[in-house]
């Protein structure tokens, strides 16, 4: 895997895993003591000091974000930025346990959604709102949603993404299919032409579940609309229509058995795994992030030219847009009470300039409008491209509902895709772990 993209790569894989309820046994007394309890810290040059809590462990990105720091810091001699940078796992561990003992770094990773509600609800977080107000237009919308709630923001993005289908333009062309499919009737009928020709239609890492969610979440988007996504989780009911409807047209992909042979036993980014099936040209499609066309190449040989990209198709009679985009991306949010330069140094962030360093040299999707320039990779252009249109946004589901609820839309959803649900019993389970948040 080239250097230049590992670090969106792990980011991006990050987001599969979200926030449990990690034990704090074991991260001692200086795990907890890193973060000020209110208030601003000094150094011995009286200089304001913010930490700054990130999960870049990998080139470029471990690169650029200290020379982000001592930009601002060039800038700004009045502050010191302190980074702390851990390995995603860890960093979630002691994060749980910071989160339950009240002190949270003064600028701090988050995915947003359902863990960030939390920290909210906890009185954890600073309101950016009238920090972000007066430079909000300058952002791509679609990165600032998972980060706002109840018309306030608490987090700035650094990165953004959206989950689409990567196709073999070749396999296509084999399968005499013209055109990426637009309707969910049109991508049913391009799988039969596909398996008609002898192609496996879809690459499905099955054993990991996430991946065959992404699924259940378009389809339910497509049907109900964002909008109507929001008001199933405010009322913590997924037993509507639009929901079973996702389920059963799911279903209806089932049934064609588009996936590789083994797809339950399959992982994603293993030698024998969905990335490995679409990057050695074993399969015409799969259902994944940004980050594909990477990975593709990392565990198989990548396909070069042949790799292209389309939207997710829209479904006849559906409330939602085919523009409407489901993904995720990255960014910080400020605890309560921590200096006013954490928030500074968040806008100094994500000016155009600094994304711009951050899109060419760290490999991120831009989050501000006039940094997308940056983008050179013809793959991620197709990506941001969609995102700058996206009529809508939703937050991938294991990030955007509470941990628990995440997890049952993941085993509900695999369940169905191996035939021991229906697709009633998905929209009841997920509804039952829901209500009981």
């Amino acid at each position: 895997m080239p250097a230049s993209l590992r670090a969106a790569v792990s980011s991006a894989f990050s987001r599969r895993r979200f926030l449990g309820t990690a034990s704090a046994v074991g991260l001692g007394a200086a795990g907890l003591s890193a973060c000020s309890d209110s208030g601003s810290t000094t150094d011995s040059e009286g200089r304001t000091v913010v930490e700054w809590w990130n999960i870049q462990t990998t080139e470029p990105s471990k690169t650029v974000w200290p020379e982000r720091a001592k930009a601002f810091e060039a800038a700004n001699p009045h502050v010191r930025v302190k980074l702390v940078t851990m390995e995603n796992d860890a960093y979630k561990s002691k994060m749980t346990a910071l989160t339950s003992s009240g002190k949270l770094p003064d600028i701090y990773h988050t995915w947003g959604g359902g863990v960030l509600k939390q920290q909210i609800d906890a009185g954890l977080v600073e309101d950016l709102t009238p920090s972000v107000q007066p430079w909000a237009d300058t952002l791509v919308p679609a990165s600032a949603k998972a980060y706002q709630f109840d018309g306030k923001t608490y987090a700035v993005p650094f990165d953004i993404g959206a989950v689409g289908f990567w196709y073999n333009k070749a396999l296509f062309a084999k399968a005499g299919i013209e055109s990426p499919p637009t309707t969910w009737a049109g991508y049913l009928d391009a799988v039969g032409k596909l398996k008609s020709a002898g192609i496996t239609p879809i690459a499905l890492a099955g054993k990991e579940k996430w991946p065959g969610m992404y699924y259940w979440a378009y389809l339910a988007m497509r049907i109900a609309g964002v909008d109507g996504m929001q008001k199933a989780a405010d009322a913590k009911d997924f037993t509507g229509d639009a929901f079973v409807k996702a389920g059963e047209h799911l279903k209806e992909l089932v049934v064609l058995q588009p996936f590789q042979k083994g797809f339950l036993g399959a992982a994603y980014s293993t030698p024998n795994g969905e990335a490995a099936a679409m990057g050695n040209g074993k399969a015409a499609m799969e259902l994944m992030g940004q980050w594909a066309p990477v990975v593709q190449a990392d565990a198989g040989k990548g396909i070069g030219g042949d790799l292209g990209f389309f939207p997710f198709p829209a479904v006849d009679g559906g409330k939602g847009a085919q523009s409407d985009v489901f993904g995720g991306g990255g960014g910080y949010a400020v605890r309560k009470g921590a200096p006013k330069a954490a928030a500074d140094f968040l806008k100094f962030l994500v000016t155009a300039e600094s994304d711009r360093v951050l899109v060419a040299k760290g490999s991120m999707m831009p989050v501000v409008k006039d940094a997308t320039t940056a983008l050179t990779d013809p793959n991620l252009k197709r990506v941001s491209d969609a995102l700058g249109k996206a009529t809508g946004f939703q937050l991938y589901l294991d990030q955007a509902y509470p941990p628990a609820v995440g997890q049952e839309i993941n085993d509900s959803v695999a369940a169905l895709i191996a035939g021991s649900k229906s697709p009633d019993q998905v929209a009841r389970s997920v509804t039952q772990v829901a209500k009981s948040q």
